[in-house]
């Protein structure tokens, strides 16, 4: 923060640091003896689209890359009621390895073309052996995670959120404030 910056009360916001995402596997292996999460194997990156050839190059392109692979997963896009995009990405549920992989690259492509500010967050679902679902949100304009429970189509599991957190606290960077935990109602694997 230079002197300026100081004197009125500005400050850069924290960057974004993507290779946390790579954090998430060893994150799931905790989920798996701490609370009986598995992972769904689904995955997903949500964005504000922009209007223009650009950026509809880019997110062509970056859905090529991922199907270009030999493992290539499946590859799915959607809005949601917000107007927010979200590029799905759906691998087995034990390669969660690829799978962060693959949201990693979307993040980076986006990132690197310059549709960064539009990039709102990433998250990685999980389950119970019982069906609920829990997702692991990474902020990307934070650069933390923070668990998402939905119980129903406006109602959360604050507990089990807590749990969660609880459990990942020493292994992944977690969101300190909890009115930063936003509700994602309607998050594909959710």
């Amino acid at each position: 923060m230079g002197f300026w910056d100081a004197i009125t009360g500005r400050s850069k916001p924290k960057q974004a640091n993507l290779d946390s995402l790579f954090l998430v596997p060893s994150a799931s292996i905790t989920l798996q003896t701490a609370a009986g999460l598995t992972p769904t194997g689904d995955g997903s990156v949500c964005y504000r689209s922009a209007t223009g050839a650009g950026f509809a190059q880019t997110q062509a392109g970056v859905e090529e890359l991922l199907r270009s692979t030999p493992d290539a997963p499946t590859v799915e896009t959607s809005t949601d009621g917000f107007g927010f995009t979200w590029l799905q990405v759906h691998r087995p549920p034990e390669e969660t390895d690829g799978l962060c992989t693959d949201l990693h690259a979307v993040n980076t492509t986006l990132e690197a073309e310059g549709f960064g500010p539009g990039l709102l967050c990433s998250l990685v679902p999980f389950t119970q052996p019982g069906g609920r679902r829990v997702g692991l949100v990474y902020l990307y304009k934070q650069g933390t995670f923070y668990p998402f429970a939905p119980t129903g189509p406006s109602s959360r599991d604050n507990l089990l959120e807590l749990q969660v957190r609880d459990a990942l606290r020493d292994e992944l960077p977690i969101e300190p404030e909890l009115s930063g935990w936003m509700a994602l109602w309607g998050a594909p694997g959710l």
